[in-house]
């Protein structure tokens, strides 16, 4: 009878209630081993060339389901935990990578076998749509385990994220609402999904941290159902998507004319749940309907939900300095201690353990940089850095705004530059005991109203609403405070106004 039939598979999941079976001595208190654990089971289950493609569906959904709860804990401790070592954040980062990478493979291996019309096709006819979905979502969470490492992308990714896209669209099932969990109610169409997955890449993830970029990720995915896809560009669209190519979408600039292969998505009618949300959140709550895969401050949710309107509903901003190729010798300053110990070090002040960067491309405020695999470990963006080219003899300070690694694993930096030169200062608060002060850096003038200054100094040394003496250059001013400019991991900026006082007779 096997002969008539094929060889049975003796894979101990090859099918539904053996795998139940198995599943139930996955860890249920440690979500990172049940998610390794998972993660192998799927990995062999698409390695078994014997097990029919139904069965095959049939056993990586139920381990798809049963994985979704320890893979919520092992993302909300990856993105949420800003103080878990370098070793842990591998250990979580690893596991989810190899998890969506293996559930994304066997959702493409069981939508192939289908179009191939493989034994067991024909019964998963009706559940194709579902099989797409889930395609897509694991293959979105590939894409934020890259964007979390501003990894590249393999071409393989955006191929099937075409392919998905067009079978839902020749099976004509783009707009079928679709259950993708149990439990979790249908709000959106594989068209939504697909829409949601490319705007949320292309707003900007290169120039988030990784929790803003989950945070994004989430906000979009329960923004998507406002959002539209189709073959023929609109007043709203803004990125495009080619379905015969294999790259990310890449941003609409209405000259672009309709073509086959290309899909435009629009912002559709997201302004009008954008915007209230982003109201709400300004008072400082959060709506309750927000699946955000875990608690998190308004004002934190805030911040990413108004870039995300930025990139989607007003015009991309033009370049307003033009970039020169050149390049330069950098010395660079890790961090506000780093350029703190350079700027009080004297005119041209290096370090025996500063790093030498080469710029490549430099304009009037920023500039870029090719690092190593081995060199830009620390950087982030967000992170601080001092720099000086060589033959300068005074140090500026800039903020990493962008990352990108490429297929070798080299860091591609774009850092804004804040200042070009950086001033050491001594500050204490008006009326503070004498001794009470506090080293920071003087960034010079800025703004348009007069006398408006930019001072810098550990985290939460001095209050946001507190007057400041400075001395600086063997003179004593008063600083005002005008508001916060940015904080970062390990400074505070804030702008004020400065009025000069009396000589601080050394002091």
């Amino acid at each position: 009878m096997l002969g008539l039939f094929g060889k049975k598979s003796d894979h101990p999941m090859a099918d539904v209630k053996s795998a139940q079976r198995l599943l139930e001595d996955v860890p249920k208190n440690d979500a990172l081993k049940a998610l390794l654990e998972i993660t192998a089971w799927i990995d062999s289950v698409r390695s078994d060339d014997h097990i029919r493609l139904d069965n095959m569906f049939a056993v990586v959904r139920l381990l798809d389901e049963a994985a979704r709860p320890h893979e919520i804990k092992v993302t909300r401790e990856y993105f949420a935990s800003a103080s878990q070592s370098a070793l842990q954040e591998k250990r979580l980062w690893a596991a989810l990578n190899g998890y969506f990478t293996n559930l994304a493979e066997a959702y493409h291996d069981v939508l192939v076998g289908c179009r191939d019309g493989e034994k067991g096709a024909s019964a998963l006819k009706v559940l194709r749509p579902l099989i797409v979905a889930r395609g897509i979502n694991a293959t979105a969470g590939r894409l934020k385990c890259a964007a979390a490492h501003y990894a590249a992308v393999d071409h393989e990714v955006w191929e099937e994220l075409a392919e998905y896209y067009t079978e839902a669209e020749s099976q004509k099932s783009l707009d079928e609402p679709i259950e993708l969990y149990p439990g979790v109610s249908a709000e959106y169409s594989i068209r939504h999904q697909v829409a949601g997955v490319l705007l949320w890449w292309a707003s900007g993830t290169g120039s988030l941290k990784p929790l803003q970029i989950h945070l994004s990720e989430r906000l979009t995915a329960h923004l998507c159902r406002s959002f539209v896809m189709g073959a023929e560009p609109g007043r709203d669209s803004v990125y495009s998507f080619d379905l015969a190519q294999t790259h990310p979408p890449v941003r609409y600039s209405g000259e672009l004319a309709a073509h086959p292969n290309l899909r435009f998505i629009g912002q559709g009618g997201v302004r009008l749940q954008l915007e209230p949300m982003i109201e709400k959140l300004e008072k400082g709550v959060v709506p309750g309907d927000l699946n955000l895969g875990g608690s998190y401050d308004a004002e934190t949710v805030c911040d990413v939900a108004k870039r995300l309107a930025a990139n989607w509903l007003s015009a991309p901003p033009a370049r307003r300095n033009v970039r020169r190729n050149i390049n330069v010798n950098l010395h660079i300053a890790r961090g506000f201690p780093g350029l703190l110990d350079r700027a009080f070090e004297g005119e041209g002040g290096v370090g025996e353990n500063d790093k030498i960067w080469v710029a490549e491309d430099i304009s009037a405020t920023g500039f870029r940089c090719t690092l190593d695999a081995a060199v830009g470990g620390w950087v982030r963006v967000g992170a601080l850095i001092g720099f000086r080219p060589e033959n300068v003899q005074h140090w500026g300070a800039g903020l990493v705004r962008r990352l990108r690694r490429d297929e070798r694993n080299n860091l591609d930096v774009g850092v804004e530059i804040v200042t070009n030169r950086v001033a050491g200062v001594r500050l204490e608060e008006s009326g503070a005991q004498q001794g009470s002060e506090s080293l920071g850096l003087w960034l010079g003038l800025s703004g348009s109203e007069e006398g408006e200054s930019r001072v810098m100094f550990k985290p939460a040394n001095f209050a946001d609403n507190r007057t400041l003496q400075m001395d600086m250059a063997d003179k004593r001013y008063m600083l005002i405070p005008m508001g916060s400019v940015t904080k970062g991991d390990d400074f505070d900026l804030m702008s004020y106004r400065m009025i000069e006082r009396e000589a601080s007779n050394g002091q």
